[in-house]
């Protein structure tokens, strides 16, 4: 049993427990951008009358997108077990809950840094394709840089669902805050650590929009000014 309220062993289970959401959410999150933003850009550019048009690519893609996110996490946690175990070997803790959250936000962040990228000015396009410009190019040098603020906006969701996710990780031995909570909050009646854990995860959510939209709003600007000292 945990002593008092904000007691030493309290804190080292908090310490740990936000050490293990942090690793999850982080490393989940950097593998949704490896990841996302590569299906997003293909969600992009595969479709009619873009620079690489391939319809049957779209459909394919996006309906696997669709399955994905149409699954609800808890039910992909468990449905997928046998490959988490293959990948990390084990299908409790904090590496394996990583597999299950990364397959489940990676189709979010790309569809929302596919909504991004759909917002870029196609004049911009076309006038990279008259210069001569290759897909790549256009990609690397058009398509993402003029959408980073709304890609910025997009990761700043992912990373604040993911937060989310890893609480649910918890309920299946995935480690983290929701772990603790779950064990010490509900099933072993101690509200203050209950109490104590949303406040935590209060605090992060806000502290992640806050620096996301912050981050968004900066490179929005840069992107104004190069705008207009080229106009």
């Amino acid at each position: 049993m945990i002593p008092g309220f904000l007691s030493p062993a309290l804190i080292n289970l908090l310490w740990e427990s936000l050490t293990q959401t942090a690793i999850m959410v982080s490393v989940s999150a950097l593998l949704a951008l490896i990841l996302g933003l590569p299906l997003g850009v293909l969600l992009v550019v595969t479709t009619p009358g873009h620079i690489l048009a391939r319809p049957a690519v779209n459909r394919v893609i996006g309906t696997f997108v669709n399955l994905i996110r149409s699954t609800p996490f808890i039910i992909m946690m468990v449905a997928i077990i046998p490959l988490t175990r293959l990948i990390t070997g084990t299908s409790v803790g904090t590496t394996a809950a990583i597999v299950p959250l990364t397959i489940a936000i990676t189709p979010l962040f790309s569809r929302l840094a596919e909504t991004a990228m759909r917002e870029v000015d196609r004049g911009l396009i076309e006038a990279a394709e008259a210069i001569g410009a290759t897909p790549f190019q256009i990609i690397a040098k058009v398509i993402i840089p003029e959408a980073l603020p709304g890609i910025i906006a997009g990761l700043t969701v992912t990373l604040v669902s993911l937060i989310g996710y890893s609480t649910m990780a918890g309920t299946v031995g995935g480690g983290g805050l929701g772990d603790l909570g779950i064990r010490y909050g509900y099933q072993r009646f101690m509200p203050e650590v209950m109490v104590t854990v949303v406040v935590i995860l209060v605090v992060i959510v806000q502290l992640v929009r806050l620096v996301g939209d912050r981050a968004a709003i900066a490179v929005n600007h840069r992107i104004a000014r190069r705008r207009r000292g080229l106009a």
